[in-house]
């Protein structure tokens, strides 16, 4: 017996006389669960941690047991943040010099030919625009983050682009006045406000911490001295990669993640330096409220956008094929809302073909702003579209006919970073003079795009006659496909011929619901 107590006393362990909750858990051992019988009593269940991990190109969660993103096939250590997308997607680091050294070598090739020209486009970066980030720790990462902007400054190094075929401009913070030219005072203190701030929200989505008005004002110096110097000639193009982005800014709120308006900034810029008409084409995938506000008065800026919309159901749900302008300037401002997701290259390339620049080449701008979101791209887990960089490259090379070539790109949306650091790139390597080798003819939309594009095309058509010929057009080709679904629903009908003698039999009835006299509801 004292044996066994002594053995008892030797597997406790002595505690303090007065225990608190932490030193009850703590030694939760000490405990002896054979002093007494407590029926009601539950053992605590010690709490499993599930390890889990954020891909580093779509932000998605994966267990910590499988080493590629489960959304987008990323592997666990990718190297994009180094290499950009010609990093590997399936092997880690280690395997990434190699395929980074091929993709150089084969850039280096294709644009050797222009090595003359290397400063003809102009980037503007800062590295101070990757300070602006979320400080506050959530379960998930915010998809406008820093590493947006390192993914295409890691391809475009990788390709010989940036540094190399492109030349930089150095960056500055926007002046109060150039601001008060677009936002409000109060809209301006807000944002400058946040200067103070370890961490702070304009709206649930929209963060901002003590760098971010500092990255807000160099981004938009960066677009105003970009479009300056590309309406001057001193450039023939450029490509602000900058952030936050800008589009949803309005008049007087920061919303979807922009603070200030880089685009319309922009157009500003270059009506101060002579420009009369401006024209800004959005690509992202939400409407550009922002824009379509500071301008919807203003006819000496056409405004045209290219969105998901969806009834007004998709963020932010404004840009109806109905929102033209007002006061004068009805026709200035062009939505093409999609009807749904999963729109690809032949519905953008449809709508350039028979919208776009059949008004932008009667408005005959002399400045071209392209609002270059890539969250419409493949990939993307905010956009869920389906544009290629293939795509890019042909909406970019269409628009650099117009403006003589004064074309200035602004990075605005875009969330998987392997899509868009390649579409990114593809479209830089139009503005340094590459060529497409897309073909234009035979594009065929789909059903839901060619609605759209007809939808746009009879209201704009008060306000572009030119787009009365277009209208006709496509009013066959959307009667034709009616005739080709009727025909094809008849064959289906008849795959199966019933027997002929089913016509006078007791099966009469089945006979002429199978060969289409009737119908069952």
């Amino acid at each position: 017996m004292a044996a066994n107590i002594n053995e008892d006393t030797q597997k406790k362990v002595r505690l303090p006389k007065e225990l608190t909750f932490q030193d009850m858990y703590n030694n939760q051992d000490a405990f002896d669960e054979d002093d007494e019988d407590d029926s009601d009593w539950e053992p605590v269940q010690k709490h499993i941690e599930i390890l889990k991990w954020f891909c580093t190109n779509c932000t998605m969660v994966n267990l910590d047991d499988v080493f590629l993103c489960d959304i987008c096939g990323e592997h666990k250590e990718s190297g994009i943040l180094r290499h950009g997308f010609y990093a590997s997607t399936f092997s880690p680091e280690v395997e990434l010099i190699q395929v980074e050294s091929e993709a150089t070598g084969s850039e280096k090739e294709i644009w050797s030919e222009a090595s003359a020209s290397n400063c003809s486009t102009a980037v503007g970066f800062d590295e101070r625009m990757l300070l602006h980030s979320e400080v506050e720790i959530k379960s998930h990462p915010h998809p406008e983050r820093p590493d947006r902007l390192r993914a295409i400054a890691a391809s475009l190094s990788a390709a010989g682009i940036f540094p190399g075929k492109c030349c930089p401009i150095p960056a500055r913070e926007i002046t109060l006045e150039e601001l008060q030219m677009v936002h409000s005072s109060e809209h301006i203190e807000v944002v400058e406000l946040t200067r103070q701030m370890f961490s702070s929200y304009f709206t649930p989505d929209t963060y901002a911490n003590e760098h971010s008005a500092h990255a807000a004002r160099l981004a938009a110096g960066l677009c105003a001295d970009l479009a300056s110097a590309i309406f001057s000639g001193r450039v023939r193009n450029g490509f602000a990669l900058v952030r936050p982005p800008g589009h949803h800014a309005g008049v007087t709120q920061a919303m979807g993640f922009c603070l200030h308006n880089n685009a319309a900034v922009a157009a500003l810029a270059a009506q101060a330096a002579g420009a009369k008409k401006v024209l800004i084409v959005d690509w992202d995938v939400h409407h550009g409220n922002g824009t379509q506000e500071i301008f919807d008065q203003n006819k000496s800026v056409l405004y045209i956008s290219l969105h998901r919309h969806e009834g007004g159901k998709f963020y932010p749900g404004t840009g109806s094929a109905f929102e033209v302008g007002t006061k004068g300037a009805e026709g200035y401002c062009v939505n093409i809302p999609w009807s749904r997701g999963g729109v690809g290259d032949n519905d953008y390339i449809f709508a350039f073909q028979h919208v776009v620049l059949p008004i932008a080449s009667k408005f005959a701008p002399d400045f071209t702003i392209i609002s270059a979101g890539f969250d419409a791209a493949r990939g993307d887990p905010l956009g869920c579209c389906d544009v290629t960089p293939a795509g890019y490259t042909q909406m970019t090379h269409m628009l650099s006919t117009l403006s003589g070539g004064k074309l200035l790109v602004v990075l605005e949306g875009g969330y998987n970073l392997r899509s868009i650091s390649s579409s990114a790139t593809a479209v830089i390597k139009v503005l340094l003079g590459g060529s497409c080798e897309c073909e234009l003819e035979n594009i065929i939309p789909s059903k839901a795009g060619l609605l759209t594009v007809l939808e746009v095309l009879k209201i704009q058509m008060k306000y572009w006659p030119n787009l009365s010929s277009s209208f006709e057009k496509l009013q066959l080709q959307r009667a034709m496909y009616s005739v080709e679904k009727k025909h094809k629903q008849v064959k289906r009908r008849r795959v199966f011929e019933p027997p002929l003698w089913w016509r006078w039999g007791r099966k009469q009835l089945l006979f002429h619901i199978l060969t289409g006299h009737f119908h069952l509801k």
